[in-house]
């Protein structure tokens, strides 16, 4: 069942409009799943939420099959570290970098745009 994976199975007879906004958006994901997709797309999904929600939906993005192809704009970098395991940086529209986490982490041209100097 989805909602088992989502881990909403104790507010199946909620509202959504009472879920709290991180659950809103674990149903979204589920909503999305529900498709038997084999690419996801994901819009800022951490967007908004207080460090608990964003660590449940860490949690539930690693969860996923991962036979699921996922495509994330997010700009958290500790979700984008997290889960990713290529990343593309963009800068002003253009490509700045793409490499696996620990290359972009040690690119001094992403470092000084994004991250913000010595990391």
């Amino acid at each position: 069942m989805i909602l088992e994976q989502i881990q909403l199975t104790h507010e199946i007879h909620r509202p959504v409009s009472n879920l709290s906004y991180g659950e809103q958006r674990q149903l979204e994901v589920a909503i999305a799943l529900a498709a038997e997709p084999e690419l996801l797309l994901l819009d800022e999904p951490t967007s908004g939420m207080s460090p608990a929600e964003t660590d449940r939906m860490i949690d539930l993005i690693r969860s996923l099959p991962n036979s699921l192809a996922l495509l994330m704009i997010e700009h958290d970098m500790k979700v984008v570290f997290s889960l990713a395991d290529t990343i593309t940086v963009m800068y002003y529209g253009e490509i700045l970098a793409t490499g696996k986490p620990k290359d972009i982490q040690g690119n001094a041209r992403v470092r000084e745009v994004y991250l913000g100097g010595k990391h």
